[in-house]
């Protein structure tokens, strides 16, 4: 077993040393954020944003890279895309290269992985391809962000087929929690060893004031309680749409198949058969004006779409104008709504009912949005400048 997993390191964490406590992980790290004890296959960390999950992730595999004894060392990285993958768990602020003090490893982008001065190989891996992993045999792996996986199911399979070498492979997965089937299954498997964390254990690492800003605007909602304490919210007892239903009507589709249509940045189509298709869920948070009218420009035009139907109930004529100054030959249709939104919802969750809208992937925000939905509304929906949608050929 690596010396990183022995309860002689782990253990350790006290001892002093001359390196400064920030840099020194044994110091620096929380014991929640330290390798478990016991025989576990797999250590499932669930927590809220900036929690400290992902530095947990990233300080276990170079510790396991930079330690081990074996020269073919070979540990999976994954991610909901490659972009992920990069950007968090490598050249992020806690990311593998950030956090290496010693035997830093060199990334190798062109092949799409690091590689260690003792030999020691991750490879990244996006959820979008699973297909990617099939072949491949690994060590060790960490999954990041498993909840938000596209194809997680599918994914985490061939994942658990090349977790095969050596004596003791293991996994660690590092996920803000959402009851995605695949993440409940490992809830429930007596061979995971669960850690709980939230955003308040972290709060020396974070800006002063950043904890309390989030729990005056998100404290005690169900978006609050999910992103900031890590807790696994169940769907609403009331909520339109149920997880089941979401994940019953998930198909696969290959890109530019089916024309498309946008709404609240969300592109869809429709089959042949009349089936409607949602195809992609391109919203942006806290853009200007002039970001979501871009992004539904380059929406338009990825899909080969023939409308974008903008609803102006709260944005008036300055959707249309906004629209137009980023592509003036857009062709965009304005609607007002004269019904509240769950009234206009009502028929389109009968439409999901009857099968007669299929998702073509995963979106897990417009998902827990959608789940979220009430007689009240989506209280903790993301707020977001002008409600948009395509129409379909």
């Amino acid at each position: 077993m690596s010396p990183v997993l022995s309860p002689k390191w782990r253990d350790s964490i006290h001892v002093s040393h001359s390196r400064p406590l920030s840099r020194d992980w044994r110091h620096a790290g929380r014991r929640e954020q330290y390798p478990p004890a016991g025989d576990w296959r797999t250590w499932l960390i669930m927590g809220g944003r900036e929690s400290g999950k992902t530095r947990a992730g990233a300080e276990w595999v170079h510790a396991l890279a930079s330690t081990d004894k074996r020269s073919n060392l070979r540990i999976a990285l994954v991610a909901e895309t490659l972009g992920d993958a990069r950007e968090v768990m490598i050249d992020g602020v806690s990311g593998i290269c950030r956090v290496a003090r010693t035997k830093r490893p060199d990334f190798k982008i062109s092949r799409r992985r690091l590689v260690w001065p003792n030999g020691a190989v991750a490879q990244i891996f996006s959820s979008e391809d699973p297909e990617a992993l099939r072949g491949l045999q690994f060590h060790f792996a960490w999954c990041e962000e498993l909840a938000k996986w596209k194809h997680a199911e599918e994914t985490f399979d061939m994942l658990q087929f090349g977790l095969r070498l050596g004596a003791d492979p293991r996994q660690l997965v590092t996920t803000t929690p959402r009851p995605v089937p695949v993440l409940k299954r490992l809830i429930a498997d007596p061979g995971t060893s669960l850690i709980r964390i939230s955003a308040e254990a972290n709060a020396k690492n974070l800006a002063p004031g950043f904890l309390e800003a989030l729990e005056a605007r998100y404290g005690g909602t169900r978006l609050g309680r999910r992103e900031i304490a890590g807790e696994l919210i169940e769907d609403r007892e009331d909520a339109l749409w149920k997880r089941a239903d979401i994940e019953a009507c998930s198909i696969g589709f290959h890109r530019g198949r089916f024309a498309g249509a946008l709404r609240r940045i969300v592109v869809a189509g429709l089959e042949t058969s009349g089936r409607a298709v949602v195809l992609a869920d391109c919203s942006v948070e806290g853009a200007s004006p002039g970001g979501w009218a871009h992004e539904v420009a380059r929406a338009f035009s990825r899909f080969q779409a023939d409308r974008v139907v903008a609803e102006v109930n709260q944005g008036g004529e300055m959707v249309t104008a906004m629209l137009k100054s980023v592509d003036s030959v857009l062709p965009v249709t304005m609607v007002r709504a004269t019904r509240g939104k769950f009234m206009r919802a009502e028929p389109v969750a009968a439409l999901y009912e009857q099968g007669r809208i299929a998702h073509a992937g995963r979106f897990a925000d417009l998902e827990d949005q959608m789940r979220d939905f009430g007689p009240d509304g989506s209280p903790q929906a993301v707020r977001r400048t002008g409600s948009m949608r395509w129409s379909g050929r």
